[in-house]
């Protein structure tokens, strides 16, 4: 049974980590892992952790590496069967220096994903998921590495008008991509404070006013982080909430906190809980994995 799809990137993680302050072009000792990544993937990992059964919507090349990847997401509960296997593209890399202060620097290579677009859409069109007479209506987590031109046409699509959609900022960069959301009546945004600003082309003193000001330009709802200040969601013709973030002394891993943020969030809310305790939910999960409890 399928309880939430995660649509967008699925790639490979390269993190570099130097335990003291980088800038650029330093050169020190530290340590390179490579492990499954990418914004949907991180959610849905986490989802599956969570007793969740998430299925993922992306696309991945007809190579080695892809097929190293399927075997990981269905060893850790995921869907994959409809996942679209591109033979004329090579699957995507993300990576990325960190040291004791964050994200130094990163690239993303989604070329694979790119490429594919609308590709990995044909569930939601040939019954397999749902059509534009009968619309998918369960949760879709959306992320922002699909293109522009994509995202634009499934904000208008009646196979997705009906879902609980959840849209996840990809990176500061890709933020603009998702402004089409804003009008489609049914998009919960997940962005940092620095996303909403650049959406909305306006700068915040606070997560609260990033949040209030998305909702004032049309979205359905917002949920909007702040690193280590307080996090805000917003919701038409609802309260806004707020909450204060763990503090963490020591950060332990950094690249996809703001994913197992989104995750738990989504789970508690499944579970019933509150508004104010799947905000608390959230902040938790992401603060414990900075500090890699």
């Amino acid at each position: 049974m399928t309880d939430i799809l995660c649509i967008g990137s699925v790639l490979w993680d390269v993190i570099g980590r130097c335990p003291d302050p980088m800038k650029h072009g330093f050169d020190r000792a530290g340590h390179i892992r490579r492990h499954p990544g990418g914004v949907a993937y991180n959610i849905a990992k986490e989802l599956s952790h969570l007793n969740l059964s998430p299925t993922l919507i992306t696309s991945l090349g007809q190579d080695a590496e892809g097929d190293e990847l399927i075997q990981s997401c269905d060893r850790d509960g995921m869907r994959t069967d409809l996942v679209y296997r591109d033979p004329h593209a090579r699957t995507d890399v993300y990576m990325a220096i960190e040291d004791v202060n964050g994200v130094v620097a990163a690239i993303a290579d989604a070329h694979s994903l790119e490429q594919a677009g609308s590709h990995i859409l044909q569930p939601f069109c040939d019954g397999t998921l749902g059509s534009s007479a009968a619309p998918f209506s369960g949760i879709a987590v959306l992320d922002g590495n699909l293109t522009e031109t994509l995202l634009h046409q499934m904000s208008a699509m009646p196979e997705f008008s009906v879902c609980d959609l959840r849209v996840v900022s990809a990176s500061p960069g890709k933020a603009q991509r998702l402004n089409c959301f804003l009008q489609s009546g049914n998009a919960a945004f997940y962005v940092n404070r620095i996303e909403a600003e650049i959406i909305c082309d306006a700068r915040f003193p606070s997560s609260i006013d990033a949040a209030s000001t998305l909702i004032a330009l049309g979205a359905a709802r917002a949920i909007v982080t702040d690193g280590p200040d307080p996090v805000a969601d917003a919701l038409q013709d609802g309260e806004t909430l707020s909450t204060a973030v763990p503090q963490v002394n020591t950060l332990a891993q950094v690249t996809g906190a703001g994913d197992v943020f989104v995750a738990a969030h989504i789970h508690a809310e499944i579970n019933g809980h509150s508004r104010a305790d799947a905000l608390l939910a959230g902040v938790q999960a992401a603060a414990d994995h900075v500090a890699g409890r």
